[in-house]
């Protein structure tokens, strides 16, 4: 089976996840220099911001990188043909199918990898072309979905043809292996990346997760069909309330609006949305991003030694 390092030509079968507001050019190019593969979060973007990021990842490393595109982006048509003709070679996409656009992409070059939360979904994109699917657990930060990691990667595997990419729940190589022995091909992780001295989030961002505990996440929006994790703060327990007593789309949208700038920009990580996996119990310091990716490959590795030893 081939691993996701070489079919993507990088030094560890890792991807980056793709985070609104936070993978920016310049990060995707330090995550790409740093072994791993980068991807610029086009969420809370328009074509022409995209275009500039682009060009100053392209500046700044020579390894590759991709571009995750989130479908509901207001401006998904124009940015979909910026990908086209900037012959992006990775491209990552969530909430949504790409089938629309699959033909472009693939004249262009690129490669497709679609982001899913359930079977149907990756059945859905294998048959629009996709060239492998990033399996995502409900641990994860961010938008998430009902099944976890270990039940979700196995099942899509099982229905799919093409290659599968673990996500959710990874941060240290007890679950990197663990994703490797369900049948994954790599894996692709966030909320690791975003202690990182790298990452250009607010230092109090860096601290909350770091002060987060296993139980320190919460997953809000259930009532609206749109789920996101993120740390347990102010905004999430007023959030929890109005919506456990019925409120509606356009009073619960007033705490969430402009609330995960206000966290990674303005450092505000008690009314902000601090989008984060439940791993974040796990992160204990702020480290050089090619530590992080090193660590949890050779950790990856040892934990493989070590299986090797367990009779069953």
């Amino acid at each position: 089976m081939m691993k996701l390092n070489e079919m993507l030509n990088i030094k560890y079968p890792i991807i980056q996840g793709g985070m609104a507001n936070i993978a920016t050019g310049t990060f995707a190019a330090q995550v790409s220099n740093a072994g791993a593969l980068g991807l610029i979060a086009s969420g809370g973007m328009d074509a022409e911001a995209l275009e500039r990021e682009i060009a100053a990842c392209r500046k700044q490393t020579d390894r590759p990188f991709g571009v995750n595109l989130m479908l509901m982006n207001p401006d998904v048509d124009n940015i979909a043909q910026l990908l086209a003709d900037e012959k992006i070679r990775i491209i990552t996409t969530g909430a949504g199918t790409p089938g629309k656009y699959m033909g472009m992409w693939k004249d262009a070059g690129s490669m497709v990898i679609p982001v899913v939360a359930s079977t149907a979904l990756a059945r859905k994109v294998e048959q629009q072309g996709a060239d492998a699917v990033i399996a995502e657990g409900g641990e994860s930060g961010g938008h998430v979905g009902d099944m976890t990691t270990m039940t979700l990667v196995p099942q899509v595997i099982d229905k799919v043809k093409i290659p599968v990419i673990a996500a959710g729940g990874i941060a240290d190589g007890r679950q990197f292996m663990a994703a490797m022995a369900l049948g994954a091909i790599g894996v692709q992780i966030g909320t690791s990346l975003l202690v990182s001295e790298e990452c250009p989030i607010h230092e109090n961002y860096k601290q909350a997760l770091i002060k987060a505990r296993d139980n320190s996440t919460t997953v809000t929006g259930r009532s609206l069909d749109a789920p996101v994790r993120i740390l347990k703060n102010d905004m999430a327990r007023e959030y929890i309330k109005v919506e456990q007593r019925g409120g509606s789309r356009e009073e619960l949208e007033q705490f969430t609006l402009g609330g995960l700038r206000r966290a990674v920009l303005d450092g505000d990580v008690k009314n902000g949305s601090v989008m984060a996996g439940q791993v974040c119990g796990q992160l204990k310091e702020i480290r050089p991003l090619a530590e992080i990716l090193e660590t949890l490959y050779s950790d990856a590795k040892k934990e493989l030694e070590r299986i090797k030893s367990i009779e069953l």
